[in-house]
């Protein structure tokens, strides 16, 4: 599908989307990882314990997890394990997109609005993501992707988003990020641009700089760049 410009429709300078549970529903499956790694080593791993978690970067998860065993475990080790299983649960189940997700990016592509991914999740995993259910696009849509592998500092950092608008070319206040946990959510507020927040494992209030909407499929192009130029107008 090629690009084209709508000059008279307000339009967001990029669109900077995360990717697990906000553009592909895999909450499930970390979960299951997690589980499964803690079930080994006979700890408890619950609800409540993913939800502390959710956006965060992975090597917050393995700590949070060894000190919910209450065992000494050499993190290293608990990240391979947890990095193997996810992308064997990526390569074996079923991804599937998050509502509206799909369609979204096609508006967008078809409105000429460059696009990026970025995720705290490393690269091996993103690559997993693409060959379950990015490919189905056809074509790579993202101008750039940014791995939680590849910046000295991921989320919560605005580093990842900041990377990505520079990669573009464009100012981080014109930018729109799209996250779905408080996590991505701070580092997006922290790199300027306007968070719209689809929630998919915690609640997430309003606050200056970040709207909540119950489902991507409730935006449009027009949507977001109305909102994004009344954000950058603050400015």
């Amino acid at each position: 599908m090629s690009r084209q410009k709508h000059p008279s429709v307000l339009l967001p300078g990029a669109v900077l989307f995360d990717m697990d549970g906000l553009l592909v529903e895999t909450e499930d499956l970390w979960y299951r990882a997690e589980r499964s790694i803690m079930q080994d080593i006979g700890a408890e791993w619950g609800p409540e314990h993913q939800g502390a978690l959710v956006g965060g970067p992975l090597e917050f998860a393995v700590a949070y997890m060894i000190e919910v065993s209450g065992q000494d475990h050499d993190p290293g080790v608990m990240l391979d394990r947890l990095m193997v299983e996810m992308e064997r649960l990526l390569r074996t189940e079923p991804v599937h997109w998050r509502p509206g997700a799909k369609a979204l990016v096609g508006a967008l592509e078809s409105h000429g609005v460059p696009m990026a991914l970025v995720s705290a999740s490393w690269r091996s995993l993103i690559e997993a993501v693409h060959d379950a259910v990015l490919h189905e696009l056809g074509h790579e849509v993202f101008v750039t992707t940014v791995a939680g592998d590849e910046v000295e500092r991921t989320k919560p950092f605005p580093d990842p988003y900041l990377l990505a608008a520079e990669r573009i070319g464009v100012d981080p206040r014109t930018c729109v990020v799209l996250e779905d946990s408080h996590t991505g959510s701070r580092a997006g507020v922290a790199s300027g641009a306007l968070v719209v927040a689809v929630p998919s494992f915690t609640a997430i209030e309003p606050a200056e700089g970040l709207l909540v909407v119950e489902s991507l499929e409730l935006l449009t192009p027009e949507l977001l760049g109305e909102w994004s130029q009344a954000w950058s107008n603050t400015g």
